[in-house]
């Protein structure tokens, strides 16, 4: 299954376009505000995104590293699948919002408020980015925005019960979500106004959605 998990996740993350694009927008056009053009302006958007992925590594590995290591309770099998199945209610409760059909997630978002209001005032330092340096240190911050689909993408790697399979499981999600945020960096108004249209909205959503119920359905039948 745990293969399965990888490819989900990674899609989970490449179908939330419309939401990182909600979440992460405004972030972006201050990151690439007059940006050189060419090779430099791709390599420090990449650097961006080098950034922001290694940060979601190191969470996914300090809760699989975490559940493994310290909390007995979570290693055992009840305790992974409870983690589980939250993950993919959490992944329905996402592609619900997604389809514009329930906002309830964002009340999950608002917990993980304090820590970005730390961590923002040093992202605004940063500010102009010149470098890809700079860029990657920005990144690295970024990685800590609120964001439900984070936030389930992190259960499923709690539930994994190892630091490295955890690190795995949020670079799947981390390269699902780098096509969208690293276009958007280049295309940002084109690629809001396609995300944004209704049927790419309900489409979307209602394809995460169903991966949080096919997973649910694998878990109950014991794959």
């Amino acid at each position: 299954m745990l293969e399965t998990n990888f490819w989900i996740i990674f899609l989970t993350g490449l179908l939330g376009g419309g939401h990182c694009m909600g979440m992460c927008g405004g972030i972006i056009t201050a990151l690439t505000l007059n940006l050189p053009a060419g090779q430099q302006r791709w390599l420090i958007l990449l650097s961006y995104n080098v950034g922001r992925i290694g940060s979601y590594v190191l969470i996914g590995a300090a809760l699989g590293g975490l559940a493994g290591a310290g909390l007995s309770l979570l290693t055992t099998r009840p305790a992974q699948l409870a983690l589980l199945v939250l993950a993919n209610l959490m992944l329905i409760a996402m592609g619900l919002y997604l389809a514009g059909l329930s906002s309830a997630i964002t009340a999950l978002e608002k917990l993980g408020r304090p820590v970005w209001a730390r961590l923002q005032p040093l992202l605004t330092r940063l500010l102009p980015i010149r470098s890809p340096r700079g860029a990657l240190l920005a990144g690295t911050l970024w990685g800590w925005l609120p964001c439900g689909l984070v936030y389930s993408a992190s259960l499923s790697a709690l539930a994994s019960g190892k630091a490295t399979q955890g690190g795995l499981l949020m670079l799947a999600f981390g390269l699902g979500t780098l096509p969208n945020l690293l276009l958007m960096g280049v295309f940002a108004d084109t690629l809001r106004q396609w995300l944004q249209q209704r049927l790419v909205r309900l489409l979307a959503g209602l394809l995460v959605a169903g991966m949080g119920l096919t997973r649910l359905l694998l878990l109950a039948a014991g794959h």
